[in-house]
């Protein structure tokens, strides 16, 4: 699985990010088309320089912007933007639905702080630095060079928090800025002390690692190193290292949950499928199994995705007699799948079909709906399911 960290060394910001993706290989080509798709008017180009950040090497993004007369003397390419106008710029672009779709939440976790530090609801923040047109480029360039290089998870280290003050459109403002320290809190990030008197992390890059990262260091055979370049020199080098490759057996998306129980009302094991699935798991079965003093017993066993754990978790202990749970993580390796609806003359059958490029390799019809429909039309239910099967041939013959 392919995974990206951040070396947040010297912090993050969202032009430190992006400039990390093109030393990394993203091709400033393939990042220009593919900004111009959000059809902003102000955006020309993006390109890259080659600057070095004490004595190391390190790449410099650069965003070729017309600025327009009214913009603010003192905050260029700064327009006023509610969130509501971020996400139909974005959705009404030509973007892939992946980058459509990391774009808004990373814009959300910008929406949700605003609106903490300043007393204010997500559909009221009207941003002023984060709503600016670089600003828009560097997130959206972001979900950009993550779709090109396949990441699939970010990870990040501690982030160093620098001291002192920045003026913005609400004044002068304390470093870390409030919105900034929102979105670390929110992402209940680890952080250092730094001697810097300089903003290090900014809105835009504590956002980025909000909506999508780990703060942790993973195991990893690392296959592609990055070096994005920072505005400022400081008396260190002044960069960002992302390094990308495949995440070693220690990265799971998915869980085993666990436990055994020897003394509960049977009748209970199904109230308790019924509120697992409504948990979110995504799969749950029981064993018979043999315990101490040769007792008769039940292991549940459940699938879910790893956010899902300390919910599932929390409702084992609290709907069950047990007493602890086991967590083991696992891979989980997911075929591609459809969900269409099949006409047939017993009416119609929503169906899942298990797909590899272009062929079907199985159709699984809802057997409630079949169930229902047999009854309505009074027909033996397998009746319905020869039909269904018989129609999916039908219709996508030679794919099957």
């Amino acid at each position: 699985m392919t995974c990206l960290y951040c070396d947040c060394f010297s912090g993050i910001s969202g032009d430190m990010f992006l400039g990390a993706l093109l030393d990394a290989g993203l091709p400033v080509e393939t990042l220009s088309t593919q900004l111009k798709k959000l059809n902003l008017p102000e955006f020309q180009e993006a390109g890259k320089t080659k600057v070095f950040k004490g004595s190391l090497q390190a790449t410099l993004l650069k965003l070729s912007i017309h600025q327009h007369a009214e913009d603010d003397q003192h905050h260029p390419h700064t327009h006023h933007r509610h969130f509501r106008d971020i996400c139909q710029l974005i959705e009404s672009s030509g973007l892939s639905e992946q980058v459509q779709q990391t774009s808004k939440k990373i814009f959300g976790k910008l929406a949700e702080a605003e609106a903490r530090v300043h007393g204010s609801t997500i559909e009221e923040v009207h941003f002023h630095e984060v709503g600016a047109v670089d600003s828009i480029l560097d997130i959206v360039g972001a979900a950009i060079g993550l779709e090109y290089f396949g990441v699939q998870q970010v990870f990040s280290s501690a982030l160093p928090l620098g001291s002192g003050q920045v003026n913005t459109q609400h004044g002068l403002l304390p470093l870390p800025a409030p919105a900034t320290m929102e979105l670390i809190r929110m992402a209940n990030a680890p952080v250092t002390g730094s001697k810097a008197t300089s903003e290090l992390v900014t809105p835009t890059g504590a956002a980025i690692l909000s909506a999508l990262a780990v703060f942790r260091q993973p195991e990893m055979k690392i296959q592609r190193v990055g070096i994005g370049a920072g505005q400022r020199d400081l008396e260190w080098p002044n960069i960002l290292r992302v390094f990308i490759g495949e995440a070693g057996d220690d990265f799971c998306t998915h869980l085993e949950i666990e436990t055994n129980i020897d003394d509960m009302n049977p009748q209970v094991y199904g109230h308790v499928i019924t509120k697992l699935f409504q948990a979110g798991a995504l799969d749950v079965y029981f064993t018979p199994i043999l315990m101490k003093k040769n007792r008769p017993a039940t292991k549940i066993s459940v699938i879910a995705r790893k956010e899902d754990e300390q919910n599932i978790s929390d409702l084992i202990l609290r709907e069950t007699s047990t007493l602890g749970v086991r967590v083991k993580p696992i891979w989980r390796h997911e075929s591609e799948r459809e969900f269409r609806n099949i006409e047939t003359r017993y009416g119609i059958v929503p169906v899942k079909l298990k797909v590899s490029g272009d062929d079907i390799l199985q159709a699984a019809p809802e057997f409630d709906r079949c169930v229902q429909l047999a009854e309505q039309n009074q027909v033996p239910v397998l009746q319905v399911l020869k039909e269904v099967e018989a129609q999916v041939t039908a219709h996508f013959k030679g794919q099957c």
